[in-house]
């Protein structure tokens, strides 16, 4: 599975984007902050023509959503339809595998400011998305859990320390493990190991992208990493994280090169 923020791309970008995603290898894409525009049709539809399974809810027009995108077949996670507050921040999907059912969750976490309106936005917005995931069952039996995307929040021990980050962040990222029994899967490989997704204006670094599994899906865990190609190159301001699971995959849906099933997108 591959995370990647892709930043509300235009139609150009999102063409560059779509050349870099053809090449990859994950058989599932979580696309976080998408937007009912040009650029994020371009990608679905470029991923429906060649086969995949698409996930886009459109957020409204000044929102924010996440796409999901896999060249397995899935089944829509109510997980949307459960969260009253901004749902398309979320996007649910079951996908079968070898290993059983899997339920890939997308997130796009609200990013705030030091205004009082959105402290107060994304503080509702987590506590309304713990008590879903609490309330959705995420322990079902044989069902897994990898819940992926940008959640703009860091770790509480996060190299190096800011200041700015408030107590509701860090008990969120807490919880997924405390409340909901989720491993952050890189620092289950990566213990001590520095590494950011985001940098700042100043050259600041933050993880900001994760992704978090469940116990059984942990012990699978070949390999989680960031790959920052898409950041270096400026297709998008953040890196993409990678996670590797031992488990087959179940079905494969017969796709080909998006890149190649693409119509050039209209510019003017």
């Amino acid at each position: 599975m591959l995370t990647l923020n892709i930043g509300s791309p235009s139609a150009e970008r999102a063409h560059r984007q779509l050349a870099w995603l053809a090449t990859r290898h994950e058989d599932v894409l979580v696309l976080t902050e998408t937007r009912s525009s040009d650029g994020c049709r371009h990608l679905a539809d470029a991923f429906r023509t060649a086969g995949y399974a698409v996930l886009y809810p459109k957020p409204g027009p000044t929102e924010y959503g996440v796409m999901v995108v896999s060249k397995l077949p899935v089944q829509v996670d109510p997980i949307g339809e459960l969260l009253s507050f901004l749902p398309n921040r979320v996007t649910g999907a079951l996908i079968s595998t070898q290993m059983g059912l899997i339920r890939v969750l997308g997130t796009y976490v609200p990013s705030r400011d030091a205004t009082a309106d959105k402290t107060e936005r994304k503080r509702r917005w987590l506590s309304e998305f713990s008590s879903t995931l609490a309330a959705g069952g995420l322990s079902d039996a044989g069902v897994h859990t990898v819940l992926l995307g940008d959640l703009n929040v860091i770790e509480p021990d996060h190299d190096p320390v800011y200041s700015t980050f408030r107590w509701f962040e860090y008990d969120f990222y807490r919880g997924l493990t405390d409340r909901h029994d989720l491993v952050d899967a890189y620092r289950h490989l990566n213990p001590d190991r520095v590494e950011h997704s985001w940098l700042g204006r100043t050259g600041d670094g933050y993880r900001y992208d994760h992704a978090h599994c469940s116990k059984e899906l942990a012990a699978e865990l070949v390999d989680c990493e960031y790959v920052h190609e898409p950041r270096t190159t400026r297709l998008t301001d953040h890196s993409g994280l990678s996670v590797q699971f031992a488990c087959g995959a179940g079905t494969r849906l017969d796709t080909y090169d998006p890149f190649e099933a693409a119509s050039p997108p209209t510019l003017f």
